[in-house]
């Protein structure tokens, strides 16, 4: 049916206020597991140092009656460092930008600090758990931390060609990146298992699987997985809760929580001993105003941080993984 002659339509108008809803919706995943679950300490220099020190292998010790001692030769400690690195954004927003009335905040600078704030986390989350050397940075290059990957090298296995893979770890000249193998492989319950036991051996108690979210979905297959699913539970006179899919792996040396980390290469499984990791801050978490320079508002977000391995044998890792 025509519409009558002369009736003035919405597409017409020109005063119609615009429907924009008052929020913004975001999905990216602001979760950083590792950093949740690692000890924070403080940094004082640079370069971070610490020490570690072993236990001699136990074995027979009996000594003959009346026997004159001879002295053990004393085992000196290991001191090792890492570099503090600097993650930080800045950004800009025009008075006019400030001035102005935005759809879903209140106040535009204030809005890009938070989710500024929110991307340096994750990028802290990807380079704490990456494959990344240690580099002591000069005047035209940056300092960079030894990442969790680079530490591990005395409990790791990999499906794949074991000739290619290779994971040199600390040395005096700082933690090395270790070098991917060529081919990768589907991870396997033998291979975490053997990494498990491997750092308790070492003297670790290891209570975190910490993998990408394809190989998270591979360990569902496994036959020492245990967890709750949709379990409901009640206090009398109280809401239900409903509990869903909490993960972990019951090895035979105790049960570790699996823990699904969007920002760690999906290509490495860990297997961590979370007492031994530490984020040591020179400079915590801090945002703070640039000079101002003409009609706007500059502002800097940053952290400096380091990653500190109190003992990366009480850890271990299957590397070489496939992702898809």
């Amino acid at each position: 049916m025509a519409n009558p002659v002369g009736t003035f339509q919405t597409y017409q108008a020109v005063g119609n206020r615009e429907d924009l809803a008052d929020f913004v919706a975001m999905i990216s995943p602001t979760d950083t597991p590792f950093q949740s679950m690692a000890g924070k300490t403080k940094a004082t220099n640079k370069k971070h140092e610490w020490q570690i020190d072993t236990l001699r292998a136990a074995g027979p010790n009996a000594q003959e009656e009346g026997d004159t001692p001879t002295n053990t030769t004393v085992v000196p400690t290991t001191r090792l460092f890492n570099a503090t690195q600097i993650s930080s954004y800045a950004f800009n927003i025009s008075g006019t930008a400030q001035a102005m009335d935005p759809a879903g905040r209140a106040d535009e600078l204030a809005y890009q600090l938070v989710k500024y704030g929110k991307e340096l986390k994750r990028d802290m989350e990807a380079c704490m758990t990456g494959n990344t050397a240690y580099a002591a940075g000069t005047s035209g290059t940056a300092r960079v931390a030894g990442s969790l990957e680079a530490w591990i090298s005395t409990n790791w296995t990999t499906g794949a060609s074991a000739t290619s893979s290779v994971h040199p770890g600390w040395s005096t000249v700082g933690v090395v990146a270790a070098t991917d193998a060529s081919i990768a492989a589907t991870v396997s319950e033998a291979n975490v298992k053997a990494v498990i036991r491997g750092a308790w051996t070492q003297g670790g108690e290891p209570d975190v699987i910490m993998v990408g979210p394809f190989n998270k979905q591979k360990l569902s297959g496994f036959s020492g997985l245990v967890g709750m699913t949709n379990n409901i539970f009640q206090k009398a006179g109280g809401q239900a809760t409903l509990i869903s899919a909490i993960d972990a792996y019951q090895s035979d040396f105790g049960a570790l929580k699996i823990i699904p980390n969007r920002f760690n290469r999906d290509r490495t499984l860990t297997v961590l001993d979370m007492a031994y990791w530490k984020v040591a801050y020179l400079r915590p978490f801090q945002s703070f105003p640039l000079a101002k320079v003409g009609d706007s508002d500059q502002r800097m977000i940053l952290a400096e941080w380091t990653l500190e391995s109190r003992n990366e044998a009480a850890s271990g890792a299957v590397f070489d993984l496939t992702t898809s």
